[in-house]
């Protein structure tokens, strides 16, 4: 793949001239690159949150609600992981920043065993309610996962969670488990605050009136094929230059691939997600629209829209690709 050259965030008022086919890989992963962003643009404004406008993002189906551990398709788990963090993450800022950041967890470690992993969280931290998270929060989570059945398949062999200190939990296995950091990863197990979760002791409890995480976005509209996000003006990770570098995401439903497709030769959307190997094929010959394979994360140039799994995503204005 030839090098690769970022357009600024601010020109999303522009009518598209790139727009489709872009696999996102794992937050976890993440990517190294080589844009020349960051000679253009100074370090200070490249922290700034805000001010790349509106992303427009269809997708076949918008999810039933916003509950992290509901989110059954890699679509579900793309909306939720805006608004709900899992504990472990690695972060980059947006703009090819390479510098990397823990989430919600600053250190994970196991027992020599590695059936009692420790983790410690990050203070400064509140959810979108205002409400303070701590241990308790991720012990009230705990639980959740624990009486339900997708939280018992996330992690099968979890049979303990306490909190020896406000900043420390510590999860309990009857087996090995040394893939626990990969596990705690997953959108799936996103934090949400004990305060939406009904019962409020977490015990099979369901999330009522959900969107009240930690995340960079938080919901602010929702109407009949359409969810609005808008940029969460006190995440933890903003002071740290992660941004977001978006203003707010417009989530459309929109089933039919050629209906996404047209939405993004039009203008009216930057990014047609779950696009068919045969629908990429076919508009290979369009020079306004790109098809990148896999292995390029989009979180160095966006930051908040991440996912565990690939995705059809459009260079959305922020990176062109040179031939050769």
């Amino acid at each position: 793949m030839g090098a690769e050259r970022h357009r600024p965030l601010a020109d999303l008022a522009r009518p598209p001239l790139v727009a489709l086919g872009l696999f996102l890989v794992a937050v976890l992963g993440g990517c190294g690159g080589g844009g020349n962003t960051a000679s253009t643009r100074g370090t200070a404004a490249l922290s700034r949150a805000g001010g790349g406008g509106t992303l427009v993002y269809t997708l076949p189906a918008l999810p039933n609600d916003l509950d992290p551990l509901a989110a059954s398709s890699r679509d579900a788990r793309l909306v939720t992981r805006q608004i709900h963090e899992p504990l472990v993450a690695s972060l980059a800022g947006p703009y090819d920043d390479s510098s990397r950041r823990p989430g919600l967890a600053q250190s994970i470690h196991p027992s020599p065993n590695q059936t009692i992993w420790t983790l410690r969280l990050r203070d400064g931290v509140s959810f979108t309610d205002g409400t303070l998270f701590s241990a308790s929060a991720v012990l009230a989570n705990a639980r959740r996962w624990q009486s339900l059945a997708a939280g018992r398949e996330l992690l099968p062999s979890l049979f303990a969670v306490d909190a020896p200190r406000p900043d420390v939990v510590r999860f309990f296995f009857n087996r090995p488990t040394p893939d626990l950091p990969r596990r705690l990863s997953s959108p799936q197990l996103g934090i949400v605050a004990p305060e939406s979760l009904k019962p409020a002791s977490g015990e099979s409890a369901r999330v009522a009136g959900g969107g009240i995480g930690t995340g960079p976005f938080e919901p602010t509209r929702t109407v009949t094929g359409e969810l609005v996000l808008t940029r969460n003006p006190s995440w933890w990770g903003t002071p740290l230059g992660l941004g977001p570098a978006l203003d707010s995401i417009d989530f459309r439903g929109v089933s039919g691939a050629a209906e996404r497709i047209a939405l993004l030769r039009g203008g009216q959307a930057q990014v047609a997600g779950s696009i068919p190997d045969t629908d990429l094929d076919a508009i290979a010959a369009d020079p306004l629209l790109t098809s990148i394979p896999g292995g390029i994360g989009m979180e160095r140039s966006v930051r908040g829209i991440d996912s565990t799994e690939p995705i059809s995503f459009s260079s959305v204005w922020l990176t062109t690709i040179r031939p050769g």
